[in-house]
């Protein structure tokens, strides 16, 4: 080792820095949906792939590689937040008839509400109906389809009205009243941050119990009218 400098030696000693590791394209595209996901629950959807590219890191252009537009970038928020935390169990449970019908839309709200009642779930929804974004159309459509249509008929089966006829757009709006006193609940705990004197089960039981006491004769006076219509 004769003519090599202590300075050569500590050099070649020292080790090569790590190598720097590119994410996958798949763990990318999560990375950048959860971020869009942070940002459109913080300030809306005025904000735009500018600003995200700049909260990311990473260039506009890479971005653009994965979502060639916002839209394209709102899609894909729509899928993660609403889509994928949507359960087929919802439907299954409330056309159980092996269970009254107070206790399968009891359990509903409850697993429903642990589900949306989050920042990044409500505040997007509340932010995409002000910005007029193609999210409350579609949610609201699912949500109609899927939760409210099944109660509708569950409830009427119930009161011994029969359930083989769809629901009328009347009946259904009485079950939209229900889905919003719930909803907007999960808003003033969530977003307006109110102390909520009464707790979530609590509110549930107390307002099924209350429309299912009122629901009855409604449906009984729709289902006569409608008969004396035919």
């Amino acid at each position: 080792m004769a003519g090599r400098s202590s300075t050569s030696l500590a050099a070649a000693e020292k080790p090569a820095p790590p190598r720097r590791t590119r994410n996958k394209p798949e763990e990318r595209h999560r990375e950048f949906v959860r971020k869009a996901i942070e940002l459109f629950a913080e300030v809306g959807f005025e904000a735009g792939t500018r600003e995200l590219a700049q909260r990311l890191g990473v260039t506009q252009p890479l971005l653009y590689r994965y979502f060639p537009s916002k839209d394209d970038l709102i899609a894909a928020v729509y899928q993660e937040i609403y889509v994928n935390r949507w359960k087929k169990e919802w439907r299954e449970g409330l056309v159980d008839e092996s269970r009254p019908i107070r206790e399968r839309i009891i359990a509903f709200y409850e697993d429903y509400a642990s589900t949306i009642f989050t920042p990044e779930w409500i505040r997007i929804y509340l932010f995409a109906g002000l910005r007029g974004v193609d999210i409350n159309r579609r949610y609201a459509a699912t949500v109609e389809s899927e939760i409210l249509r099944p109660i509708t008929l569950a409830t009427r089966a119930s009161f011994g009205l029969g359930g083989e006829d769809p629901p009328t757009p009347e009946e259904v709006e009485l079950f939209w009243t229900l889905q919003g006193g719930i909803f907007y609940y999960g808003v003033r705990e969530i977003v307006y941050r109110f102390p909520m004197p009464v707790d979530r089960p609590t509110m549930i039981g107390n307002a099924v119990d209350t429309f299912l006491a009122g629901v009855g004769p409604v449906l009984k006076r729709l289902a006569e009218r409608d008969g004396e219509a035919v």
